[in-house]
């Protein structure tokens, strides 16, 4: 009996500290930088002063002083404090931007929502006014920040104009932007924890119009708000507009132009180390035709290896090399013909042509090799396309069974002497349902290397981690390795500002970056359509957005 009293002591001594244990565990958790990136998306405050109509908006939900902690945490063990270093420096370097020094001036109060929009030019010069809005931590950090930022540009020789405008007071003046003149700028503080800077003070009473009215400003949106909800999670929420899809983005002017475009909404997305891009193409009416749900081009995906260097699914690229007004043929359209182009193969032409699908494309070492339904492309269509080209079919038995080969005969002089010989267009495999077409017997057999392939398998994978919009699976699916994606990005306009706020190099971290494009939820049959929609055409399930989604590997 006497033993019970110190059994309780013990099993109470136990729970205090398993309880302790738990509730430092959980607060640890809650504090981690890998939290940064575990939440829903949602429009913050700061977008009723965002007007719909903004060529470009940004909304940075996280708390920004946590960045240089959670890229240090999905780093590798060697690289962790260059890439803290980095990530604070890529920070410091968004808010010089706006002539603002984050350590200095914001550090110590700024919370974790950041919203900019880029405003449509307006005025006589036409130029393109922008607002930051900065939500504060606290109720007298903004205010603190507002006294010292206008104290400082008055005792430089800032001439300051304080007025109200719609009940809310606004500084106005010429501030110094870092490495440029001084140039307009304009403040106003909302409720005490809201911060709005603009590039002057009429694109800051354009912000505080557009809060006045439900119908103008973006959390009035439900249009947005919906699609918001349809992107799921995020740290980062991004709008655009058509012209600046075109303009900052690099979207085709097929697409970018099209009268119907109303815009994209996209959310940025940390998968440790990696980042990716869901983003919804919105049209005023449904204009992008329906999916075949048998083109998914799973089952070649699954039969194809070799050491691929690109890796392309398609889901229809006969349509892909029509005139059609589907702004998905008219976006990968182009792209399609300047990689047929560039390869400069009649015999690759020709397939991607004739067949409607799914196509695989792989682009290997030492020249291409495609996949496709054993009976679509037919042979006999594509030789007698093949035929005008000189090109001679013939039967080669092979290690796996008989090949059909395109070739023609080619003169050849070495050493003064001339002879023929036969070049290889094209080889044809069939096998367990699928047709394997290979620039040359090497790349038809390196087809049978699967494990050669996984990396690329695994980028197609990463794009599927989560499910899309309506259950669709991604029927136009691209995977590129780190030198081709490097190519690529060096040469988009994004990631070239990127890189001078970072002030060096990023493309070393490019480990490869995979792509996918799909059409949005069918709308609801009586809907309207488009005008110019094909006749015939399957309207009920036709849909009136594009879900586009990209993943980056860094490392």
């Amino acid at each position: 009996m006497k033993a019970r009293p110190f059994l309780l002591a013990v099993a109470l001594a136990a729970f205090v500290l398993l309880g302790s244990a738990l509730g430092v565990g959980w607060a640890m958790a809650r504090q981690s930088p890998l939290r940064l990136v575990d939440r829903p998306l949602a429009l913050p405050r700061a977008a009723r002063f965002v007007p719909r109509d903004a060529a470009l908006s940004l909304h940075w939900l996280v708390d920004p002083a946590r960045l240089p902690a959670y890229a240090e945490a999905v780093a590798p063990i060697g690289q962790r404090r260059a890439v803290r270093e980095g990530m604070t420096q890529l920070r410091q370097g968004v808010f010089a931007l706006a002539g603002l020094d984050f350590e200095a001036e914001l550090a110590d109060w700024l919370g974790p929502q950041v919203s900019v929009a880029l405003l449509e030019p307006g005025g006589s010069d036409r130029s393109t006014g922008w607002v930051l809005a900065l939500a504060s931590r606290d109720q007298d950090g903004a205010r603190r920040f507002l006294q010292r930022f206008w104290q400082t540009r008055s005792l430089a020789g800032t001439d300051l104009q304080i007025s109200r405008y719609r009940g809310i007071g606004v500084i106005s003046g010429r501030g110094a932007l870092l490495g440029r003149d001084p140039q307009p700028i304009a403040t106003a503080l909302i409720d005490d924890d809201l911060l709005l800077l603009a590039s002057g003070r009429g694109a800051l009473e354009q912000a505080l119009d557009s809060s006045q009215l439900d119908a103008v400003h973006q959390l009035g949106d439900p249009q947005l708000q919906a699609q918001v909800q349809e992107l799921g999670r995020g740290v980062a929420l991004l709008t655009a507009s058509p012209q600046a899809l075109e303009q900052w983005l690099g979207l085709p002017a097929a697409v970018s132009q099209r009268g119907d475009l109303n815009g994209m909404v996209a959310a940025l997305k940390p998968e440790g180390a990696n980042l990716q891009l869901d983003g919804l193409l919105r049209f005023r009416a449904p204009v992008v035709r329906s999916v075949r749900a048998d083109a998914d081009g799973h089952a070649l995906i699954q039969a194809a290896g070799g050491p691929a260097e690109a890796l392309a699914v398609l889901e229809a690229p006969a349509n892909l090399m029509t005139t059609a007004n589907d702004p998905l043929v008219q976006w990968l359209g182009p792209l399609l013909r300047g990689q047929l182009d560039q390869a400069g193969s009649p015999a690759l032409r020709a397939v991607a042509t004739l067949d409607a699908g799914p196509l695989l494309w792989e682009r290997l070492a030492d020249g291409w090799l495609l996949g496709t339904d054993s009976a679509e492309p037919e042979a006999d269509a594509v030789d007698a396309v093949l035929r005008s080209s000189d090109l001679v079919r013939s039967t080669l038995e092979g290690d796996q069974g008989p090949l059909s080969v395109w070739t023609r005969l080619q003169r050849q002089r070495s050493h003064g002497k001339e002879s023929l010989a036969t070049e290889l267009a094209v080889a044809r495999e069939a096998s367990d349902g699928a047709a394997w077409w290979g620039l040359s017997l090497q790349a038809l057999g390196q087809r049978r290397e699967s494990k050669a392939l996984r990396p690329r398998l695994e980028q197609l994978d990463a794009l599927a981690a989560e499910a899309w919009a309506g259950g669709v699976g991604a029927l136009q699916q691209l995977a590129l390795d780190d030198q081709l994606a490097r190519d690529q990005l060096q040469r988009w306009r994004p990631w070239t500002l990127l890189q001078v706020v970072a002030g060096r190099s990023l493309l070393p971290t490019v480990q490869g970056m995979a792509m996918a494009v799909v059409p949005g939820k069918a709308v609801v049959p009586g809907e309207p359509v488009a005008a110019d929609s094909p006749p015939g055409s399957d309207q009920a399930s036709a849909s009136d957005t594009l879900r586009l989604r990209a993943h980056l590997s860094l490392g």
